[in-house]
């Protein structure tokens, strides 16, 4: 008989790959052990797409990350990525929560003799001890006039530039981090993946906008320094290189990432600052933990928004991503669609094929048509989209950012 206290499943898939998602690493060997015991649980080999299949893995039960627990509520387990002609890869602490899917992204690099790169995920910052954010104001001076441009709107970066510890640390290693996938990783840092989705939504958006803030107003790199954010939780958000992700903030992110939220008579987004709730409190700010039982309540995310940042706070879409060829062109294509979004998407995808080669390839006519929708699905099931064969807001940005990442590949070959 289940109880609230039962043991919990996840799910886990590793996902290998060389030059920043542009070619998979087929036949990569993959070891899963139980955190600092290196009993091997399971041996893994990816496939024509770089990827495992997804495998279920216990974790503690569901209760531990549904409200504030003194236990850790997911497990963590290690894993030892090896392919020929590669350097090899160790993950200490991959976090698997119950009921969700956990997803570790490897690049590899190519070499004739591998070493091995270690890296080690810090707890979740609901759980483990963290410095508190110091106060700010929620809106910022914009830079003096000495060389800095100020956009007339907020555009999403194609990287952001993350310093690995504080400020004033010039030790530290500065990361250059696709903008969705530094959200992500910020997301899955900072709040649980298995909570309700207006609670996912309402936490991501808050982080899209402080992220965002930091970038229009140019706050660190104004004062000197070469990036755009920290991973310090005393100044900023938590971040940890190389860190396992969740497929559900994941799609998240994927829908919201161009979203920032805001207020009246102001140009930049919000600068949203938020705690845990419970072991800080912090008036005037979101409350994670608080987010959740509102979540928990039947409120969707842009009341949980208002609850804590005002009733004045509206959502705001950047004027602009960098990177890509082209924007969103603003209606979903799909089966029958016609025009030059599709030839679009048909020569992207055709580009992909040739570093993904069990990817079909596509008659580039601009008419969406079975072979379009067989090549559209199959990339959402690859990339983590939903695979419905259309291509919404969510797909057509991922297949522009595989595209821009094959296209330079080939341009260094």
């Amino acid at each position: 008989m289940e109880t609230r206290f039962s043991r919990g499943v996840g799910h886990l898939q590793v996902n290998v790959f060389t030059q920043g998602r542009a070619r998979p690493v087929e036949r990569a060997s993959i070891t899963i052990a139980s955190h600092g015991q290196w009993d091997i649980l399971e041996r893994l080999t990816t496939g024509v797409y770089g990827q495992t299949e997804k495998i279920n893995l216990a974790t503690p039960p569901p209760a531990f990350s549904a409200e504030p627990s003194e236990i850790r509520p997911y497990s963590l387990y290690d894993l030892l990525i090896s392919a020929e002609g590669y350097d090899n890869v160790r993950v200490e602490g991959v976090q698997v929560l119950p009921f969700t899917t956990a997803l570790q992204d490897v690049d590899l690099e190519a070499r004739a003799t591998p070493r091995t790169q270690l890296i080690t995920i810090d707890d979740n910052t609901l759980f483990g001890a963290y410095p508190p954010k110091d106060p700010e104001e929620e809106t910022k001076p914009l830079p003096p006039g000495i060389g800095y441009i100020v956009l007339p709107n907020p555009v999403v970066p194609e990287y952001v530039v993350v310093h690995d510890g504080t400020p004033q640390n010039a030790a530290a290693a500065n990361y250059h981090i696709p903008f969705a996938d530094y959200i992500k990783n910020v997301a899955s840092c900072e709040i649980y993946a298995s909570w309700p989705e207006p609670a996912l939504e309402a936490n991501i958006l808050a982080i899209l906008s402080f992220t965002l803030n930091r970038i229009y107003t140019e706050w660190y790199r104004s004062r000197g320094y070469e990036f755009n954010i920290t991973s310090s939780t005393a100044y900023d958000q938590a971040f940890v290189y190389g860190r396992n992700i969740f497929a559900e903030v994941s799609q998240v992110v994927d829908r919201l990432f161009t979203s920032y939220i805001t207020k009246p008579h102001i140009r930049q987004p919000l600068f949203a600052q938020y705690c845990d709730g419970q072991r800080i409190q912090c008036p005037g700010w979101l409350s994670q933990w608080g987010s959740k039982a509102l979540a928990d309540q039947g409120y969707n995310s842009m009341d949980i928004l208002k609850y804590y940042y005002g009733y004045d706070v509206h959502l705001m879409q950047a004027s602009a991503v960098a990177g890509i060829p082209a924007s969103f062109p603003g209606r979903n294509l799909q089966l029958g669609s016609t025009g030059p979004g599709v030839r679009l998407i048909q020569s992207q995808l055709n580009a992909i094929h040739n570093n993904y080669p069990a990817l079909p390839l596509v008659r580039v006519d601009g008419l969406f048509g079975e072979d379009t929708l067989a090549a559209v699905t199959q990339f959402q099931h690859i990339f983590g989209n939903n695979a419905t064969g259309t291509v919404d807001f969510s797909t057509w940005y991922t297949i522009s950012r595989i595209y821009v990442a094959v296209a330079r590949l080939a341009e260094l070959l």
